[in-house]
C-alpha cells in the first residue's frame, strides 16, 4: 500500500525451493509468490490443476526458511477455495501456519468475494487475481488475453471492496489494467498486462530462459541460463569421460 502511495513499483518473481527464495531474497525482490506453476515448472504437468494444497505447503515452507525480508505469498491451488468459504479459511489457515508465509493468492472477482471477505475478517491477507485464470483454463479454452473490460472492471473491484491487499492482472489490455490502476486503492500487479500496474510478476524460469519451448509476448528473458548450464554441464560430462575430472587439485591425500 505503501509502494503505491509513494509511486514505487514492485517487483515479484516466483520461487519453489530454499536455494532460489534464498537468492532472489538477497537480490531485492519485493515479494516471491509461491505459484501453483510449480505443476508446470517442477512436476511437468500441462496445467495447474493438478497441484494439491499439500504440494503447496511442502514448497513453501522451503521458501520461508530462506527469507529474510521479501513478502511471501502462496497460491491456493485448485479445489481448495471453490466448496465454500469455510473450506477456504480452514485451507489459508493451513497454508499460513504450515508454511509460514505472509500471505495467500485466490483466483476470482465477483465470484470469490465472499470467499475473500471471509479470509480478510478472520485476518489472513489475501491477494486476488483476475484476467486470465489459470485454473479456469478448461472452461475458457485456453491461455488466452482477457478483454471484456465490464467483466475485469468488475471483478477488481469486487475484490478491493471485499478485502484484498493486491490484484493479479493477467493478461489484460495495457489501456484496461491502467483504468483499473488509476481506480484502485490498492496495488496491481501486472503479468501480461502493461507498464502501468503497480508492480509485475513473472515466472522466475521463464525470465531467465530456463523454460524449454516457452514462448510469450508478456515474458522478457533477461538471459538465457538454460543454454549457459548446459554448456557447463557438456564440459563436466567431457570431463569426467575423459579422466580430466576430477585433477589433483580436487582430491585429497594422505597428508
Amino acid at each position: 500500500m505503501a509502494a503505491k502511495q509513494e509511486g514505487r513499483k514492485l517487483a515479484i518473481l516466483t520461487a519453489y525451493d530454499y536455494t532460489w527464495a534464498q537468492l532472489l531474497d538477497e537480490t531485492g525482490v519485493d515479494g516471491i509468490l509461491v505459484g501453483d506453476t510449480l505443476g508446470m515448472v517442477v512436476q511437468g504437468h500441462d496445467t495447474t490443476l493438478r497441484v494439491t494444497l499439500e504440494n503447496m505447503i511442502y514448497h513453501a515452507e522451503m521458501v520461508v526458511r530462506a527469507v529474510n525480508r521479501a513478502l511471501v505469498i502462496v497460491d491456493m491451488p485448485f479445489m481448495s477455495f471453490h466448496v465454500s468459504a469455510e473450506q477456504a479459511l480452514e485451507n489459508a489457515g493451513r497454508l499460513i501456519k504450515e508454511s509460514g508465509a505472509t500471505a495467500v493468492k485466490l483466483e476470482g472477482g465477483v465470484n470469490q468475494a465472499a470467499t475473500i471477505a471471509k479470509l480478510a475478517a478472520a485476518d489472513v491477507p489475501v491477494m486476488a487475481h483476475v484476467g486470465l485464470k489459470p485454473q479456469s483454463v478448461l472452461t475458457i479454452g485456453g491461455y488466452k488475453v482477457q478483454r471484456h473490460k465490464q467483466t475485469l472492471l468488475d471483478d477488481a473491484r469486487a475484490a478491493a471492496e471485499a478485502g484484498a491487499f493486491a490484484i493479479v492482472l493477467e493478461c489484460v489490455p495495457r489501456e484496461i489494467a491502467a483504468e483499473i490502476t488509476a481506480e484502485l486503492q490498492i496495488p496491481t500487479i501486472g503479468i501480461g498486462a502493461g507498464p502501468d500496474c503497480d508492480g509485475q510478476v513473472l515466472v522466475t524460469n521463464d525470465m531467465l530462459g530456463l523454460t524449454a519451448g516457452f514462448e510469450a509476448k508478456f515474458v522478457k528473458k533477461f538471459t538465457d541460463l538454460r543454454a549457459g548450464a548446459g554448456a557447463a554441464l557438456r564440459e563436466y560430462i567431457q570431463s569426467v569421460h575423459s579422466g580430466t575430472f576430477p585433477d589433483d587439485a580436487h582430491s585429497f591425500h594422505t597428508r
